[in-house]
């Protein structure tokens, strides 16, 4: 409000991002911020993340690589060259960025477009990009593209689920909504945590639609025979929360990575995986909680500072981020390889990016995650925007991010 409507101020317009706790304080920051202002609302971010990081595994490494400015980012900028092209000729028309949307002069993102929208001269390209300077076009060899490897798609049936939230924060009743949008009716959402007034505020929590049902437990979580007798290894996946709210961040972490171990105890005990996604708040506790070996993480306070600062330096990043964080939005996806492709030979990622484009989507990375292979950013075998001519073998658990 000072800088927008100070006398003095500047007559070119501001770029300015701003972190939004609670999204009922946004339409005043719009009205007041206008054009000029990157909101970042710091809670919902986080919750979305966490939801869909807990239903795919991985996909958090994917987030921070596109937030971080050590990896690939995302740029908007006018493409001469794909003039009066469609989107799905143009996406394989780049060998070493990816084509992921467009922006129409209002300023709207639209990700993953029809693949017969025609690009105008007022458009700009969204793209992936590892520096501007490498967003190159380039007319595909046909001898990249493997035709006879590409798999059609086959339908994959869908039923209720069983998910625990150990733990809780403010962004509990978040993350219980954003949940009830993915799941099918008859799933249920079990709280595990001893959080004071838990229960009175989990009978207030309204959830559009019938289609999750949420029951507490109250115990300690960082108690293993209080965790032993939820039965975990019966649940699809486990969230893991920390107590944010009423601990300081490193004991908030402490509890969070105490709950994490007995949870890999009881994994082993029982010989089978449980897919577990938890929040932390420092990220200086990333690395300890590698011996964890949780299958992501979230670190609330780095994804919100990366946020900040990209948005600071690209006035639609905000609006991408909403699409892509949107259960109505094109949102990310880690599928499995060879639902796009035969992995029984060698393929380039041109051939995956073509497997997709028939489905309508947009490929831009995969998951490749080999015993002993150098990881020193922790992305787990995530590999955003591939120079699409490498040709590569893939095995079964491999995936490809769309």
């Amino acid at each position: 409000l000072a800088l927008v409507n100070d006398p003095q101020r500047r007559p070119a317009p501001y770029r300015i991002a701003a972190e939004i706790r609670h999204a009922r304080n946004a339409d005043i920051a719009r009205a007041v911020g206008g054009s000029e202002l990157q909101m970042v609302l710091a809670d919902d971010l986080i919750s979305k993340i966490v939801v869909q990081s807990s239903r795919q595994s991985g996909l958090s490494a994917v987030y921070s690589e596109l937030l971080d400015f050590d990896g690939c980012e995302i740029y908007a900028l006018a493409q001469p060259l794909l003039l009066g092209m469609r989107f799905g000729d143009a996406m394989l028309s780049y060998e070493t960025s990816t084509l992921i949307g467009l922006c129409d002069p209002s300023g709207r993102v639209r990700l993953n477009p029809p693949m017969d929208t025609p690009i105008t001269a007022d458009m700009r390209a969204i793209v992936i990009a590892e520096d501007d300077d490498t967003i190159k076009v380039t007319k595909p060899n046909p001898a990249h593209f493997r035709l006879s490897s590409i798999r059609a798609p086959q339908p994959a049936a869908a039923g209720p689920e069983q998910t625990l939230l150990l733990g809780w924060n403010r962004r509990g009743p978040m993350i219980a909504r954003e949940l009830a949008q993915y799941v099918q009716p008859g799933s249920l959402l079990t709280v595990a945590a001893d959080t004071p007034g838990l229960e009175a505020e989990l009978r207030a929590l309204q959830i559009d639609g019938d289609r999750l049902h949420v029951e507490l437990c109250s115990i300690d979580t960082a108690h293993r025979p209080s965790l032993e007798s939820l039965d975990i290894p019966a649940y699809d996946r486990v969230i893991v929360l920390g107590y944010s709210d009423h601990m300081a961040a490193q004991s908030a972490d402490t509890r969070t990575l105490v709950t994490l171990l007995h949870l890999r105890r009881i994994a082993e005990a029982a010989g089978r995986h449980i897919g577990v996604v938890s929040e932390m708040t420092d990220v200086r506790n990333r690395a300890l909680s590698e011996v964890t070996r949780a299958d992501d993480f979230v670190v609330s306070n780095k994804l919100v500072s990366l946020m900040l600062a990209q948005a600071s330096e690209n006035q639609h990043l905000a609006a991408i981020f909403d699409e892509l964080l949107d259960e109505h939005g094109a949102e990310i996806y880690m599928r499995p390889i060879e639902d796009y492709v035969a992995i029984d030979a060698p393929v380039t990622f041109y051939t995956i990016a073509e497997s997709a484009r028939l489905r309508g989507e947009v490929a831009f990375g995969y998951s490749r995650p080999r015993e002993g292979a150098a990881d020193p950013r922790s992305m787990g075998g995530v590999v955003l925007n591939p120079p699409k001519s490498e040709r590569l073998a893939y095995a079964g658990g491999d995936k490809v991010i769309v």
